[in-house]
């Protein structure tokens, strides 16, 4: 079987929903691993900055802007000042981060994020709490940073694993 996370292919729920992302402007693949998911943006005509502390994968990303940095380390934030028109965030989760990837969401922008919750710990990795949602975490994040919820799941999926996913908007004005 295949560790969902390391697929090549990009998530089914992301790209279910990589249509509400506007044409208008540069999508932000962020911790972007392998980068499926900047391939696949990339495959649908947008601009893409691919965003991950090991961008040795990242390579065969024709078109891509790669960036490496560390999201962890203390560094500062490597997009300060940019805002995208989609953010996609995948199996990552640094809470202190969470307000710089609200504010690089530009107006109309919309963030899909997807990630593990508690009640992982009983399927696999991760187990450590510092890397699991907590119950409607993604839905109180999304209040505090202003943004309209488009859809949300949590709970058990057929991996099996426990996710949270989230799409959400940026309101315009």
């Amino acid at each position: 079987m295949q560790i969902p996370h390391l697929s090549p292919r990009p998530s089914a729920w992301v790209a279910e929903h990589a249509g509400l992302v506007p044409r208008s402007g540069a999508v932000l693949d962020l911790a972007a691993g392998g980068g499926r998911h900047s391939r696949l943006f990339l495959d649908l005509g947008y601009r893409v900055t691919a965003l991950d502390r090991d961008v040795s994968r990242l390579a065969s990303l024709a078109g891509a802007e790669i960036i490496a940095a560390d999201l962890e380390d203390g560094s500062p934030w490597p997009l300060d000042g940019r805002q995208f028109a989609g953010i996609v965030v995948a199996n990552y989760l640094h809470r202190p981060i969470l307000p710089r990837i609200a504010a690089a969401l530009g107006p109309g922008g919309v963030l899909l994020y997807e990630t593990f919750s508690l009640g992982q710990e009983r399927y696999g990795k991760p187990r450590n709490p510092d890397h699991l949602l907590r119950p409607g975490e993604l839905l109180a994040f999304a209040e505090t940073a202003g943004l309209t919820v488009l859809t949300y799941f949590c709970g058990a999926t057929p991996e099996p694993a426990v996710r949270q996913r989230m799409a959400a908007r940026r309101p315009v004005a």
